[in-house]
């Protein structure tokens, strides 16, 4: 074991977690804190920027107390984020407006505002993806120059939650490329720099774009007291890391052209990886972690978190059997919908909660059970949200298949909610994919982790910190077609309903 530690920090939708590793990319300790979210309505979605920065502290803090991590044996520090998360920050990084989040959906006056004056053509041709609000944050910068002008003027940067955590971190700014790539005003698909031409029709200033890097690059010296305090060496080199979907993918081996994974939390992503900046608008389309590679992510937004919504809605009495239980309230609804046929006897979920990216880019759309019948029960309806996740993963795999003209037969999934068995069996069944669970929940802190070692000098390279990791599996779920008939009609109508209802979800919305 080596005696030099990487910390990798990974700020997620509500909580953040830290991991330490050493030099050979063993896990020496892990540990987790939520922060609340601010969302005056459901189309505010932000992070309390104080909040998240007291549960990295205390994560910090965990680890030195829970598991002994002697933190002066600290090398390098990097960041994994949501993405995106937009800050605006002041002149000595002062956070004047906090992140405004993925879901967050205010601006979608300004997304459609983005794309007539750019063009939509020429939009995806420079930076691969659409504009769309909360999904791309050059709408939020947009947003806020419309209806908070005077912030904008003070705003000496604007950059995603990496930035702000490698600012406050080492008081130097920076965002890295694929973070950059969830802008709408960043080269993507090859120039590597903020576009002149998009900053124009957007009306964004572009010296208000903070300085890019890779994902390796050191931005400055540890110089924050509050973790200078608790025995993280002065001047330790701060990594600006990378977008929590790619440092995870990275953590799982996801380095080379073909290489497939799915990421299950609350939103569930898959991952492909290749070497041509070849894309299609199904998807979110970014620079990877890996220099000279890109991803297609296909962003499930709120597949977990509707899974959430409904234990937290509808499943009171599994919650209070699961206390003093050793079964969660998740496996027992997991059994649950076992007991239900599959095809849920005619019921299929749409699990657009509060709009969804990839593959309708539709900031209108909402959750959906269609097919409700007089027999209809909770169990139809919870293995229902279930497999609208499988076919939503089928449709993105589909798309990807036809993109790349490669056959996916398999992926690995990674995340919190990867190992329910339940889920993986109707997500294989339902793509026709074998599933390779990895048996490590969280990976975006440790592929943050694997980054700060190579900008650290401790690895040569990414694949050599890739290949460190221990990737044990837990289970290989393996496909089957026993149930394909009617998975296959009911995929027919998950893919053909939204197409139908697409102009009714405008009805009575209250997005500008």
């Amino acid at each position: 074991m080596g005696n030099k530690y990487l910390l990798g920090v990974d700020v997620g939708t509500t909580s953040i977690k830290v991991a330490v590793i050493d030099e050979d990319a063993q896990v020496l300790g892990m540990s987790s804190s939520s922060y609340r979210l601010i969302t005056p309505n459901q189309d505010y979605a932000q992070i309390d920027t104080e909040d998240m920065w007291r549960a990295f502290l205390k994560c910090v803090r965990l680890l030195q107390d829970g598991k002994r991590i002697v933190l002066s044996n600290v090398a390098g520090i990097s960041i994994s984020s949501l993405c995106p998360g937009l800050a605006a920050l002041g002149e000595k990084g002062e956070v004047l407006v906090d992140p405004i989040i993925y879901s967050d959906r205010r601006s979608t006056k300004e997304a459609e505002i983005i794309k007539e004056a750019a063009g939509e053509a020429r939009l995806f041709e420079i930076t691969a993806n659409t504009a769309m609000a909360g999904a791309m944050s050059g709408t939020s910068m947009l947003w806020i120059k419309r209806n908070l002008p005077e912030i904008y003027k003070k705003t000496k940067y604007f950059g995603h939650v990496n930035t702000l955590m490698a600012q406050r971190m080492s008081g130097e700014f920076a965002i890295d490329y694929s973070n950059a790539s969830y802008t709408n005003l960043f080269e993507t698909t090859g120039g590597y720099r903020w576009s002149k031409y998009l900053c124009q029709k957007a009306g964004i200033d572009i010296e208000k774009l903070p300085p890019l890097h890779a994902s390796t690059d050191v931005v400055g010296g540890l110089v924050n007291q509050d973790l200078i305090n608790l025995g993280i060496p002065a001047q330790t080199p701060v990594i600006i890391g990378g977008g929590d979907t790619a440092c995870a993918t990275l953590a799982a081996g996801v380095t080379g052209a073909g290489d497939v994974c799915e990421s299950v939390g609350t939103t569930n992503v898959l991952t492909i990886c290749v070497d041509q900046p070849k894309f299609d608008r199904g998807f979110i389309n970014r620079c990877h972690v890996v220099e000279g590679k890109w991803i297609y992510q296909g962003a499930l937004s709120h597949t977990g978190s509707s899974y959430q919504w409904f234990r937290d809605n509808f499943c009171q009495d599994l919650v209070n059997e699961a206390d003093g239980n050793t079964k969660n309230a998740f496996e027992l609804m997991n059994e649950e919908a076992e007991l239900a046929n599959p095809g849920c006897d005619g019921l299929v979920f749409l699990p657009y909660m509060l709009g969804e990216r990839s593959p309708i880019w539709d900031p209108y759309a909402r959750g959906v059970f269609f097919g409700l019948s007089l027999k209809t029960t909770r169990r139809e309806m919870n293995r229902a949200i279930m497999e609208g996740c499988g076919y939503g993963l089928r449709q993105l795999s589909e798309i990807a298949e036809r993109v790349t003209g490669q056959k996916i037969r398999e992926f690995t999934s990674i995340g919190g909610g990867a190992k329910s068995e339940t889920w993986a069996r109707i997500k294989a069944d339902i793509t026709g994919k074998d599933i390779k669970i990895l048996d490590m929940n969280d990976m975006a802190p440790v592929g943050a982790a694997l980054l700060a070692g190579v900008g650290a000098g401790i690895f040569t390279d990414v694949y050599e910190a890739a290949g460190k990791v221990e990737k044990k599996v837990y289970k290989v779920i393996k496909s089957s077609n026993a149930h394909e008939d009617v998975y296959n009609k009911r995929y027919k109508v998950y893919t053909e309903l939204y197409p139908q209802i697409k102009e009714l979800y405008k009805v009575g919305s209250n997005l500008q």
